[in-house]
């Protein structure tokens, strides 16, 4: 066991890209989700050392090949990413019992393996991105994880999907292109590759070359924010949830937006920071307008769908611009808010969409209408979805409280007192998107298909109630969450000008 903790970043990455590959041997979907859930199993346990090691020794250095930095690519684990691999691993762990049979039921079985194959490679992108701290390996695994995503929404049966797949691949393709721009403007005035020796050289360079490095920040954030979907460069986001299989869109959802933020913290943070000051930028500006957009539109246009799954895609949309909300206050308050409603909305959201995978299982349908009367009919279900749905209004005892709270408290330390207003306007309109679908579930006549609904398998139905339990739980213990994103926070903030 001693011989293989010192090489527990490596194993982040290298463990799943194993299980990718011998996975897409395998002929049987059900051999494969057994491979899967048992590489999905054994990633938290490597993220949760990681994390216990930097709270009990500090930020964790790994040199590929023996390469010191910044000649060799270096994988480097701190409080932050150590905090974001917990997360995706976590929740990637407790959705995977659910996927065997809703894979079955909505991929075909000659492509069931493949399925596994994709979902494996795109955690270990996923994974990839958290951990590495070179920028150019930061977008090799971006890659890597966007080109198993196109593949993951494309196994869909409905044939919208391979436009979903399609329109996310154009979307992505120009953020890439961005990214790779912006990180070559900053090689070219610094020289390096190592994100903690680009910081390093960052300052004394922007008082010669600071149009290169201003350049370099807006394609990096035009980039990244095509990734992470934020508004208005959203619009590859409401079909590919909308269309992929269902637990291509939960495990989508949870993971790979929240990922795309910890790249702009870090970069926001951890590199222009400490060169540039903020102040005399309108970064904040710019992506308060953006967040407030967001959060204001995009639940408007999910009050108006009769999709549910695109009303949760609408629904994402304005979650995130209540993350980029605390990175736009860069107040410990805010910027704590921002790290833990990017945990609590995984959590959230992995359970909704859960839930809408559930139903599709039974009765084949997520349109709003279809849904009458099945709360009746799947009660410990629509259960897990009324707690999830609480959480994402805000309620107190959920953990979405705990994270507008603290962007409410960043509002006010920031001088922005109508900000507050917005954010408590903002959970009204989630309430009534998420009150449309409590009110056809639970009180009114069950439809044809609902009928004869009944709450699914326990391997289906165990993962929603655990996730729906932990919205409450999150909402009451915030040490685990909120504890460890403050602490992050502070770091962030510790560096910049």
């Amino acid at each position: 066991m001693r011989a293989i903790m010192p090489h527990l970043p490596a194993l982040q990455v290298v463990v799943p890209l194993i299980g990718a590959l011998l996975s897409a041997l395998l002929r049987r979907g059900t051999t494969a989700w057994a491979l899967a859930l048992l590489v999905s199993w054994t990633m938290p346990l490597i993220a949760a050392s990681l994390l216990l090691q930097v709270l009990t020794s500090g930020p964790t250095s790994y040199h590929l090949g023996g390469w010191a930095p910044p000649w060799g690519i270096e994988y480097r684990v701190d409080l932050l990413n150590a905090f974001i691999l917990l997360l995706v691993s976590g929740v990637a762990a407790v959705m995977m019992p659910f996927a065997r049979r809703s894979v079955a039921a909505e991929v075909d079985q000659d492509k069931q393996s493949w399925f596994y194959s994709m979902y494996l490679l795109c955690l270990a992108g996923l994974l990839g991105i958290t951990v590495t701290g070179d920028a150019f390996n930061i977008f090799v695994f971006l890659e890597i994880s966007s080109l198993s995503t196109y593949v993951l929404i494309a196994l869909g049966r409905d044939r919208r999907a391979l436009v979903a797949a399609y329109q996310y691949l154009i979307m992505g393709t120009i953020g890439a292109t961005f990214y790779v721009i912006g990180i070559g403007l900053l090689y070219l005035v610094t020289g390096s590759l190592n994100i903690l020796d680009i910081a390093e050289r960052l300052g004394p360079a922007a008082a010669q070359s600071s149009r290169p490095i201003l350049a370099a920040l807006a394609f990096l954030t035009v980039g990244i924010s095509l990734k992470l979907a934020l508004f208005p460069l959203h619009v590859w986001l409401p079909n590919a949830y909308a269309y992929a299989p269902s637990f291509a869109t939960a495990f989508l959802a949870a993971t790979a937006t929240k990922v795309a933020i910890y790249v702009l913290l870090r970069l926001f943070f951890s590199v222009f920071g400490i060169a540039i000051s903020f102040e005399h930028l309108p970064v904040s500006e710019v992506m308060l307008a953006l967040s407030v957009a967001a959060m204001f539109i995009a639940s408007l246009l999910a009050i108006f769908e009769q999709n549910v799954k695109r009303m949760l895609a609408y629904s994402s949309l304005g979650q995130i611009g209540y993350i980029t909300l605390g990175i736009s206050l860069a107040n410990e308050a805010g910027l704590t808010g921002g790290i833990v409603h990017l945990f609590n909305h995984a959590v959230m959201k992995a359970a909704l969409f859960l839930v809408l995978g559930a139903i599709v299982f039974r009765i084949g349908s997520v349109k709003l209408a279809d849904l009458a009367g099945i709360g009746r009919r799947m009660p410990l279900t629509m259960a897990a979805f009324v707690i999830a749905g609480l959480a994402i209004i805000g309620a107190p005892g959920t953990a979405g409280f705990i994270s507008k709270w603290y962007l409410a408290v960043g509002a006010f330390q920031k001088g922005w007192w109508p900000l507050v207003f917005l954010i408590l306007a903002s959970s009204m309109l989630a309430v009534v998107y998420i009150g449309r679908v409590v009110e056809v579930a639970w009180f009114r006549e069950p439809s044809g298909l609902a009928e004869k609904a009944k709450d699914p398998p326990l391997s289906m139905l165990l993962p929603v109630l655990v996730l729906a339990i932990a919205t409450i739980y999150f909402g009451f213990d915030t040490q685990a969450s909120a504890g460890i994103a403050s602490q992050a926070a502070h770091a962030l903030l510790a560096g910049i000008k």
